[in-house]
């Protein structure tokens, strides 16, 4: 039994986990709250946290396994995209930790661990399967016809969907992040209240964001230019029609996926927009729809995490990839560029 070590710092959580076998045995995430203040994250202030934090999470993760450093015999760590700083923290102490063990090493693509974060579930993905991947900085549907062959569908051409979510927030003045706090006011607002428009793009499976961001700014100028606050209830009722338009694009799509590819066995949800109650829900009446197979990881796997980072590593190592310690995806990775297959 090999037990694999992942290692993810792309950008404001710190985690560490392992894979003993075919069990996680341990998924530990340290999430960086001070960025709230900020409005954002910053990345120098993420890099120095990062650098605080790996060494203790590593410690207790192979505490909780039961495992001795030496008895780690694969270490994988995030390559890329992600905030160059934060990715060269981890990536830089998991090549420590190969060549002082004389172990082998993986670098993964953040993007890769977030596809195949449904495979950390009881209830796996079955090849070939269409997968949604939503992010703070990433929205890609993929064809997944094995652990070697993604098909890239489509992307956003402009701004992702977290990335739309966290932009609102701070219109309406929710703070950073945004997208828990969107969906707890939409619970208690009217979704129909506002017909926020859905771009219509002309690649059938592209997304596009910005529009309906600068509609939600332009509503809010034109109905409270002369006030200082907006009331509660138009709050609710912006965040649920808000919520209704980027769930409505983001499951279009999908379905027009799912009709096209049509042998497709199941469907996945990913990344950390995968949180979302209504897309989750949106997303399951469309696959039960289609009598497909529904993959949505727990929680704790659909942000950033290094147990998908573990997984992927894992997968890619029974596959034969190998990379020497001077490995670095940069300059040459590009956003939705899968490593493994340059």
């Amino acid at each position: 039994m090999m037990n694999f070590l992942g290692i993810e710092t792309s950008c404001d959580e710190t985690s560490v986990a392992i894979i003993s076998g075919d069990r996680l045995t341990s998924n530990l995430i340290s999430s960086q709250h001070f960025h709230h203040e900020y409005g954002g994250v910053v990345p120098e202030l993420s890099s120095r946290a990062h650098l605080q934090i790996l060494k203790p999470l590593l410690e207790k993760a192979l505490s909780i396994s039961s495992l001795r450093l030496k008895e780690i015999d694969v270490i994988c760590a995030t390559a890329g995209p992600g905030l160059i700083g934060a990715l060269l923290v981890g990536l830089t102490f998991a090549k420590g930790l190969a060549f002082s063990l004389k172990k082998p090493f993986i670098g993964v693509n953040h993007i890769e661990g977030h596809i195949f974060s449904g495979f950390l579930m009881e209830d796996k993905p079955v090849f070939p399967f269409i997968t949604l991947v939503v992010s703070g900085g990433h929205t890609l549907l993929l064809y997944v016809k094995s652990h070697n062959e993604i098909i890239q569908l489509g992307t956003t051409v402009d701004d992702a969907a977290g990335e739309a979510f966290d932009k609102v927030a701070k219109l309406l003045g929710l703070g950073y992040p945004g997208g828990a706090k969107i969906q707890e006011l939409a619970e208690k607002g009217n979704a129909d209240e506002i017909d926020f428009p859905i771009a219509s793009m002309n690649d059938p499976f592209n997304f596009s964001f910005s529009g309906l961001k600068t509609s939600v700014l332009r509503y809010i100028q034109k109905k409270y230019l002369k006030t200082d606050k907006i009331p509660e209830k138009d709050l609710n009722d912006i965040a649920a029609s808000f919520q209704k338009a980027v769930v409505t694009a983001l499951i279009q799509k999908c379905e027009k996926a799912i009709k096209e590819f049509n042998t497709c066995n199941s469907i996945s949800l990913a990344g950390g927009v995968a949180a979302n109650k209504s897309l989750r829900s949106e997303l399951t009446k469309l696959v039960e729809k289609y009598h497909k197979n529904i993959i949505i990881p727990d929680l704790q796997f659909c942000g950033d995490n290094a147990a998908m980072i573990a997984f992927r590593g894992k997968s890619l190592f029974e596959s034969g990839v190998r990379h020497d310690l001077n490995y670095n995806p940069y300059p040459s990775l590009k956003e939705n560029q899968f490593l493994s297959y340059q």
